[in-house]
């Protein structure tokens, strides 16, 4: 059973930073890419980091220079550190995990934290 959970969400001021984690269990994590993607209230989910097999991520525009994803292969986990949270910020954030395989490409998703930024 697939099993991807994220902790670290909570509430933030302004400027504060949080560190999220996500735990996964159920899959060759080292074989996939992961990210973390974010939904804010009536706004579609986006894509707020990546990080590839070999360990190159991208970002989105709004969150450069201020967030930073990484992946620990012996644990099973990937990390998104966030600093400089400003209330925009706020969201449930998803764990997202991508395995391209020949004529399929495997996703799985986690089941959020809350993130809120205010003061």
């Amino acid at each position: 059973q697939v099993q991807l959970v994220e902790s670290g969400g909570g509430l933030v001021q302004p400027g504060g930073s949080l560190r999220l984690s996500c735990a996964a269990s159920g899959i060759a994590f080292s074989l996939n890419d992961m990210g973390w993607y974010r939904q804010a209230p009536g706004k579609e989910r986006e894509l707020v980091a990546r990080i590839t097999t070999t360990g190159r991520t991208n970002y989105a525009e709004s969150v450069k220079g201020r967030f930073t994803i990484s992946r620990d292969n012996a644990k099973n986990t990937v990390y998104l550190q966030l600093n400089s949270l400003q209330p925009e910020d706020t969201a449930v954030y998803y764990c997202h995990a991508r395995r391209v395989i020949i004529g399929d490409t495997l996703v799985n998703w986690g089941q959020g934290t809350q993130v809120t930024v205010s003061s």
